[in-house]
């Protein structure tokens, strides 16, 4: 990860002082750096030897950069990471033009590679998590949204990114198609058993370690596994309880959407969703030969899980 911290180093210069600023702040702010890990060890796990895998792995990492600088605007949010967010620090202007800027970085250094195979599929990726993004924005404050349309968003938003990393890390690792799909579904599924866990999270980590406000989607009246379960699976009194809270926003049901959350199960519901989904991306990976990497990837499905931040 050292090769790849040092791409991104030297790929956010800029003679704007105020982009470099801000660029730099979000970048070093901490993150797992999971799927650029996920492109490194892809490859690693296909016998590749280059160096162009640290390229691509920059370029995840920008792109899943740009996004957050993009989400803490629309969601007003102003703790990420444990941290300030930056357009707290910066305001909203500075954190959408440099959303912008990362995007455009990536894409410069994807054009750099030529290879179009790697360009599809990353101009694929990024419109459909803006699509993700915007589904997301139109669910908020909807108490009817259900489960399948919960999925559809966090697939778009999140698990995307996660395909298209592994993707090309099989893309650059040379695998034939076959291999390459089920490198796909790995990824699909790991994120999205990811993205469970966060909104698992969000009812029951602490801020210390989550680096976020505990129910800061509910205060952004967003329509998550958990609350979709208690309006499906509580009491009327319960369902009320959450419907309420989504279509207001706000955190001034929180305590008895917690109760209501606790009451019925839908934390350990919302886990095991996840569990499934781990599964499924372990299972993806069965072909493989044995090797360091695929135990390393073999892993981050079981942390997707079973993380407390």
């Amino acid at each position: 990860m050292q090769a790849v911290d040092a791409v991104i180093r030297k790929r956010l210069h800029s003679d704007v002082a105020l982009v470099r600023q801000v660029a730099e702040y979000i970048i070093n702010a901490g993150g797992k750096r999971l799927r650029p890990a996920l492109v490194l060890l892809c490859a690693g796990a296909l016998g590749y030897k280059g160096s162009r895998h640290h390229e691509l792995a920059a370029i995840i990492e920008f792109i899943h950069t740009a996004t957050l600088l993009h989400d803490d605007v629309v969601d007003e949010s102003d703790l990420r990471r444990g941290h300030e967010t930056a357009n707290a620090l910066f305001g909203n202007a500075a954190s959408v033009l440099v959303g912008d800027f990362l995007y455009s970085r990536s894409f410069q250094m994807m054009v750099e590679l030529g290879d179009m195979h790697i360009m599809r599929v990353l101009s694929d990726a990024t419109n459909i998590i803006a699509e993700g993004e915007v589904l997301q924005l139109m669910n908020c404050h909807d108490a009817d949204v259900d489960e399948l349309r919960y999925l559809q968003v966090i697939r778009y938003k999140t698990a995307k990114l996660f395909e298209a990393a592994s993707q090309l890390g099989a893309i650059i690792g040379g695998a034939d198609p076959e291999t390459e799909r089920s490198l796909v579904d790995y990824g699909t599924h790991l994120g999205t058993a990811f993205q469970l866990i966060d909104d698992v999270l969000d009812y029951s980590g602490t801020e210390a370690e989550t680096g976020k406000h505990l129910g800061d989607d509910l205060a952004e009246g967003k329509p998550t596994l958990p609350l979709i379960y208690v309006m499906q699976n509580g009491t009327p009194a319960q369902a009320e309880c959450v419907r309420k809270a989504i279509e207001h926003g706000g955190r001034e049901d929180f305590p008895g959407v917690l109760a209501a959350i606790h009451a019925t199960g839908a934390l350990e519901h919302t886990q095991k969703q996840a569990s499934k989904e781990a599964e499924r991306a372990a299972a993806a990976l069965e072909w493989l030969p044995a090797s360091t990497h695929k135990d390393s990837l073999l892993e981050l499905s079981a942390f997707a899980v079973d993380r407390s931040f």
